[in-house]
């Protein structure tokens, strides 16, 4: 027996050490917002802080798998949308509400800046209960306290399926600076925020 255990131990010791498995990865969490044209959102959650991705889409409607076309065409009751991906250990959903109000104009119906339709309309799609607390409590303090006259019309829903734009559509102002560019200044997006606001976009 002792013989035995001797051995046992000698395998032991022989045997390679294993590396310890790799922390997982650090916890995610998911934002959805309307806010116009999917191009500006993305390219404005991209400069936050603690935003890890962001995806262009369609969300709200009753069409699956919608196409661009689809969803201009006002017919299917889409609206374009930016998924987020962010860290909550360094950004929280509270923060990113802030964030978005500041980034849109909340008291058109249907429209921001020169794109109108339902598409174009302003909207926070939920999660989940906490998410849509937040958001109502944000909705609830940004009227209590806003810097304009004109009521708040931006919706807040629970979100449903999100279908990814094209391609082409993702990282829009990337992939063509000087088109975006062009828009965003010719849409008076920046310059409409600075109205409602006081402050620059950021953009």
């Amino acid at each position: 027996m002792k013989a035995l255990i001797a051995a046992v131990l000698v395998l032991v010791a022989a045997a390679p050490l294993r590396a310890a498995p790799a922390s997982a990865p650090a916890a995610t969490a998911k934002a959805t917002f309307a806010g116009g044209c999917f191009w500006c959102v993305e390219a404005d959650f991209d400069k936050l802080p603690g935003v890890i991705s962001t995806t262009s889409g369609y969300t709200g409607g009753a069409v699956a798998n919608p196409s661009y076309e689809q969803v201009s065409a006002k017919h299917t009751g889409h609206a374009e949308a930016v998924e987020v991906v962010y860290d909550p250990s360094k950004l929280s959903y509270a923060q990113l509400l802030q964030y978005y109000w500041h980034h849109i104009d909340p008291t058109t119906k249907d429209r921001q800046f020169c794109d109108a339709g339902t598409p174009y309309r302003t909207a926070i799609f939920t999660h989940d209960d906490a998410q849509w607390r937040a958001a109502q409590e944000s909705k609830a303090a940004l009227d209590k306290g806003r810097p304009f006259k004109e009521p708040i019309v931006t919706e807040i829903v629970r979100a449903g399926p999100f279908y990814p734009a094209e391609e082409y559509h993702q990282d829009y102002y990337l992939k063509n600076p000087l088109r975006y560019k062009f828009y965003r200044t010719n849409c008076g997006r920046d310059e409409r925020l600075r109205q409602l606001w006081g402050t620059p976009s950021g953009s």
